[in-house]
């Protein structure tokens, strides 16, 4: 992959988009292709095939989906399942279609069975039954990533797919009714702190309510270290197998709420117990990415502190 190549990055405005397009264009890539939705309709397979085939790119990160956290996949998981299941297909078949070179493609961590082995390797795919809660979702990524594996073996088409763990940073989605944990506790935290209560002759900041009990486990990667990630295994991966993407460290949801009230200044957090905590630990085994020379470089705060900043700068 040449500096010049022609590369599409599909689901440009989003959090993992853009950063792979922001890491391309450190890298010093200055054809870098996108469209947007009123562009092209990716679940759309005459628009899409459309696009493959006059603009030829030579390259392609599929990075756009349909996502979400717990409530919105709880909600909506037609809507996850079709979207999803739509956009990767017509991405994968025109890319090989028009011969394309290679192709990335995004999945998630949510592929694995909801009591895995810790850490989780890439060989527990399938094990055991998914998180009821996410199950369309994760239904969709695994049969994007079968389906990047069935066009090598019939056509040839050399596609890889990455895993990665949760993910936030610049371009995170902040919306309350769908997104995910870190976000959703930064905004929460924020909106929060701005609401300083006067009563019984004292000030206090609101408590903010969070889903569960706060013992569940996550892993945590900021959007730029998998941007990283996928322009490595651009460049250097070729196997069939799908690999791990993450810190191979994890946090309780309560440590990680703590630490976003620290960095954000609201400390007042109380926990819904009624609401599901989801699965009980996810963390991944990253053994075979690191291999490949890449290893995460941005710290829990120091990335939760840059994502605030942009979130405030957003506001």
């Amino acid at each position: 992959m040449g500096s010049d190549s022609k590369i599409f990055v599909a689901g440009h405005k989003g959090l993992v988009g853009s950063a792979i397009v922001r890491h391309l264009e450190a890298e010093g890539f200055t054809n870098i292709v996108t469209a947007d939705r009123r562009q092209v309709d990716l679940t759309n397979l005459n628009a899409v095939r459309m696009f493959f085939m006059l603009e030829q790119p030579e390259y392609v990160f599929l990075a756009a989906a349909k996502v979400g956290g717990i409530g919105g996949n709880a909600d909506y998981p037609a809507d996850f399942i079709y979207e999803n299941l739509m956009i990767q297909s017509n991405v994968i078949s025109s890319a090989s279609m028009v011969g394309v070179k290679k192709l990335l493609f995004l999945g998630s961590s949510c592929i694995y069975p909801k009591f895995p082995n810790i850490p989780i390797t890439e060989d527990q795919l399938m094990t055991s039954p998914l998180e009821e809660s996410n199950s369309a979702y994760a239904i969709a990524k695994i049969a994007g990533m079968r389906m990047c594996q069935a066009y090598k073996q019939q056509h040839g088409f050399n596609a890889i797919s990455l895993m990665p763990t949760n993910l936030y940073g610049i371009n995170d989605n902040f919306d309350l009714e769908n997104s995910h944990v870190l976000p959703a506790i930064i905004r929460k935290c924020h909106e929060g702190k701005d609401c300083i209560g006067h009563d019984l002759g004292g000030s206090y900041m609101y408590p903010i309510d969070l889903w569960g009990d706060g013992s569940a486990m996550r892993e945590f990667l900021h959007v730029d270290d998998l941007a990283e990630a996928c322009y490595v295994c651009m460049q250097k991966y070729e196997d069939d197998e799908h690999l791990n993407v993450g810190t191979g460290e994890d946090v309780t949801i309560k440590e990680l709420a703590e630490t976003v009230a620290k960095v954000v200044g609201n400390k007042s957090i109380e926990w819904d117990t009624s609401k599901p905590n989801g699965t009980p630990r996810k963390v991944l085994n990253v053994d075979k990415i690191k291999s490949l020379g890449w290893e995460p470089k941005i710290s829990l705060e120091e990335g939760i502190k840059s994502t605030y900043e942009w979130y405030c700068s957003q506001s």
